[in-house]
């Protein structure tokens, strides 16, 4: 499996064969419902990719339908005809765009792709009312589980994933004025980690950015990789946590059997 960072929740995974582009972030600025005054952020350097410079993509993985997982300017640069696996409301927005192969699901639902790809949508953060997604994929004899919000206090994950590669999650939050935490701490990913022992964590939602606006005032984090990381080690388990950062690529060999 193949694993490249790009920013923020922007990642391209390589599993089974397939070329996962997740939840694209390409194109300056990203604003939150096209108003810049609330919410906006830039990449601060070069891009790892721009729409015309992607290697080829299989599929694009879309969890929700905020602006910073389905950014309609990188989408409408993108080729229509690469299928799409998506939330309910992402997939309403690509379907618009004029994307011709767009998959919608919901919670628990499967699709299975080419060389034995198996996604399933998996329950997602409480803030997700609109039925967004976390993900868990499968290729082969390896697994991969994608949530950029909050781990759901939801038994029927711990009992459906097993002998788990690698997860990707956010391990520091954020703190919204009026909303709440929006995105998990150390703490909550570290009870990620204790229920899905997956060999490898991998921080998502952060990145070489500027961000401005509004929305952000207020902002408050909830912790940092240190404490994460000391939690991981006291806690004992042999998780190993990683922190690659934009445009870097990590290999994870099969788990040896």
């Amino acid at each position: 499996m193949k694993l490249t960072r790009l920013e923020l929740n922007s990642w391209i995974i390589e599993i089974a064969g397939q070329v996962i582009l997740v939840d694209p972030w390409l194109v300056d600025p990203m604003t939150f419902f096209g108003s810049p005054w609330l919410f906006k952020a830039t990449h601060k350097g070069p891009q790892t990719y721009t729409p015309t410079t992607l290697p080829k993509v299989d599929l694009i993985l879309l969890s929700q339908s905020f602006d910073d997982h389905c950014h309609k300017p990188t989408l409408e640069q993108l080729d229509h005809s690469i299928p799409v696996v998506a939330s309910p409301a992402a997939a309403k927005i690509v379907r618009d765009l004029g994307y011709t192969h767009v998959i919608s699901l919901t919670t628990w639902q499967k699709y299975g792709g080419t060389n034995g790809l198996e996604i399933t949508a998996m329950p997602s953060a409480p803030a997700s009312s609109g039925g967004e997604n976390g993900y868990l994929l499968k290729g082969g004899a390896e697994s991969l589980y994608y949530e950029p919000h909050i781990f759901p206090a939801n038994q029927a994950i711990a009992s459906y994933i097993s002998n788990l590669d690698v997860a990707i999650a956010p391990v520091v939050g954020q703190i919204f004025p009026l909303i709440g935490q929006v995105i998990m701490g150390p703490q909550e990913a570290l009870s990620m980690v204790k229920t899905l022992r997956p060999r490898v964590v991998m921080s998502t939602g952060n990145g070489n950015v500027h961000i401005e606006g509004l929305l952000i005032k207020g902002v408050r984090p909830v912790g940092s990789f240190e404490e994460f990381a000391a939690l991981l080690k006291e806690s004992g388990l042999p998780t190993k946590f990683l922190t690659p950062q934009g445009g870097e690529t990590v290999v994870l060999e099969k788990a040896a059997s």
